[in-house]
C-alpha cells in the first residue's frame, strides 16, 4: 500500500493535499517532532562595561535598559551572565576586583569576603534585569585570585593550587550568597572561563580531567546552595566537546554539571556536544576592528552574520541558551551598543536586532520543533512557546524574494533588514513574503 508523505502546517494540520501533486511549501513546520527546552537568550556586562552604561544620563540609561530587556521596545533577553571578580582591591577599569581580594591566611583559614554591594557595577544591572523579568542569572568565574593559583597571579593562565580547590569553591558559591541578599538568585554558576586559553586579562587554565575532577568538589557544595552547576566555556565550540566527554566519562561529575557551555572563537557550532543535558553557547562576538552598524555589508561582524550565528546554534547544536559578548562596550567593540563615556552618547548596532528577532519571541520554556525549507537560501526554525503561541524565524541568505503560502491562525510578521528592526506588518490571506537578504519571525497566535 502506498503511504502520502504530507507536510505539516503549523496548526498540525496537512498543508498540501497528498491526492494533487504540488509544489511542496516555502516552509513545512512539524510540531510531532519536537528538539531541545529553551532556557533563553542573554548578554554580559563583565569586566566592569556598566560602569560605561553609569556615566550616561538617567534617560540614556533607561533607553540602553529597554533595548536590552524589554519585550515591546528591545531585545527582551531572558539570561544575564555575570562576572565573578578575581583581581586586587583597587584594580583599574576592565579589571573585576574579588569578593577576596586578600589571601585569609591559607586555604583552611577562616575567609575575608568584602562585599560592597556592587560588584563591579553588576548588581544595579542585574537589579534591573530582574524587574523586566529576567530570572536566569548565570555567574561565571574567569579565574580564582592570584593567591590560590601557581603562578600567584589572576592574569596569564596558571592552574588552581590543589590545596585550594575547596576554599575556591566555598569562595564561588559564597558570591552566589552575597547576590542572594541583595534579592537575585544566582541561577547558574561556572567555575571556570575558556580553560584551554591563557589570556594577558583573568584566566586559569583546567585540563578536561582537570576539571571533571574540580566539578567533584564544588558540585556538591553549589546543589546544596541551590544553584545549578555549569562547565566549562572552552574557547572553542570542537573543543568544548572534550570537556563535556570527560565529564560524561566520569559518573561522579556527571551527575553534577547540569549544563554545559562553550564559545564559538576557536570553532563554530557544528553539532550538538555529546551530552543529553543542555547546552548554551555561553559567549562569542566575531573579529573586527571598527565599530560597525550595519545588516549587510560582508564585513563579517554585521547583523545578518549574528542571525546565521544564532540560527546554526539553534537548529546544528540544539542550544538551549545563547549568550552573546557583550550587551554594550566601547571603541571599535562589536558589542551590540557602543558607549561614548566621554561625549555621553551610545549607538545601536543591527547586531542587536539580530537577536532581537529570536529572543523577544522566543521564550524561556519554549520548545524547538522540526522546521526545513524548500528554498535552501531560507535558514528557518520554529518554537512553541509555553503560551501556546508559536514562532517561525526564516533568514533568507538569497537574492530573491520567497513567498510562503499556508500560514495559520492570527499572524505577524516581524522584519529585520537593512531600513527595518522588528517591523510589524500583520500575515494577510495566509501568505508571507520573505524578502532577500532579511530576517523575518512570524508569531502565530
Amino acid at each position: 500500500m502506498l503511504r502520502a508523505v504530507v507536510a505539516i502546517s503549523l496548526l498540525g494540520l496537512p498543508a498540501v493535499n497528498p491526492a494533487q501533486p504540488a509544489d511542496p511549501p516555502a516552509i513545512t513546520v512539524n510540531e510531532r517532532v519536537r528538539h531541545q527546552e529553551i532556557d533563553g537568550f542573554g548578554i554580559s556586562q563583565a569586566f566592569r562595561r556598566n560602569e560605561l552604561l553609569k556615566a550616561l544620563s538617567e534617560t540614556q540609561q533607561r533607553e540602553i535598559l529597554d533595548l536590552w530587556f524589554d519585550r515591546q521596545k528591545g531585545a527582551g533577553m531572558s539570561i544575564l551572565r555575570l562576572g565573578i571578580g578575581s583581581s586586587p582591591a583597587g584594580s583599574p577599569y576592565d579589571h573585576m576586583v574579588s569578593i577576596q581580594p586578600e589571601n585569609p591566611g591559607g586555604p583552611d583559614a577562616p575567609p575575608k569576603y568584602v562585599w560592597d554591594g556592587d560588584d563591579n557595577s553588576q548588581v544595579w544591572v542585574a537589579k534591573e534585569a530582574k524587574a523586566y523579568g529576567v530570572k536566569r542569572f548565570f555567574a561565571d568565574a574567569w579565574s580564582a585570585p592570584g593567591y590560590m593559583k601557581d603562578n600567584g597571579d589572576d592574569k596569564n593562565g596558571g592552574q588552581l593550587l590543589p590545596e585550594w580547590q575547596r576554599a575556591y569553591a566555598e569562595y564561588l558559591v559564597a558570591y552566589t550568597k552575597f547576590y542572594a541578599k541583595e534579592g537575585i538568585k544566582i541561577t547558574d554558576l561556572g567555575f571556570t572561563n575558556e580553560p584551554d586559553w591563557t589570556a594577558t586579562y583573568a584566566s586559569m587554565r583546567f585540563t578536561p580531567e582537570q576539571a571533571a575532577q574540580f566539578v567533584k568538589v564544588i558540585g556538591p557544595i553549589a546543589t546544596r546552595a541551590g544553584v545549578k552547576l555549569v562547565c566549562c566555556d572552552s574557547f572553542g565550540w570542537s573543543q568544548q566537546k572534550a570537556y563535556t566527554a570527560a565529564i560524561e566519562a566520569d559518573p561522579e561529575a556527571r551527575r553534577w554539571v547540569k549544563t554545559h557551555t562553550g564559545h564559538t572563537y576557536a570553532s563554530p557550532v557544528d553539532g550538538p556536544l555529546p551530552t543529553n543535558r543542555k547546552s548554551w553557547m555561553s559567549e562569542w562576538n566575531p573579529n573586527g576592528n571598527t565599530w560597525n552598524t550595519a545588516w549587510d555589508d560582508g564585513s563579517g561582524y554585521d547583523g545578518i552574520t549574528i542571525a546565521k550565528a544564532i540560527h546554526d546554534a539553534l537548529t546544528l547544536g540544539n542550544v538551549s541558551a545563547y549568550v552573546y559578548w557583550l550587551g554594550a562596550s566601547r571603541g571599535s567593540t562589536r558589542a551590540f551598543m557602543q558607549i561614548d563615556d566621554t561625549a555621553k552618547t551610545y549607538s545601536v548596532s543591527k547586531r542587536l536586532w539580530a537577536m532581537a528577532a529570536y529572543s523577544r519571541f522566543i521564550r524561556p520554556g519554549a520548545v524547538r520543533l522540526e522546521a526545513s525549507a524548500a528554498d535552501p537560501a531560507l535558514k528557518v526554525s520554529a518554537f512553541r512557546n509555553p503560551d501556546g503561541s508559536r514562532v517561525v524565524v526564516a533568514l533568507n541568505t538569497g537574492t530573491a524574494p520567497v513567498t510562503w503560502k499556508g500560514v495559520h491562525g492570527r499572524a505577524t510578521a516581524y522584519v529585520t533588514n537593512t531600513d527595518n528592526s522588528l517591523t510589524p506588518s500583520p500575515v494577510a490571506g495566509r501568505t508571507v513574503t520573505l524578502q532577500p537578504r532579511t530576517l523575518t519571525t512570524i508569531v502565530v497566535r
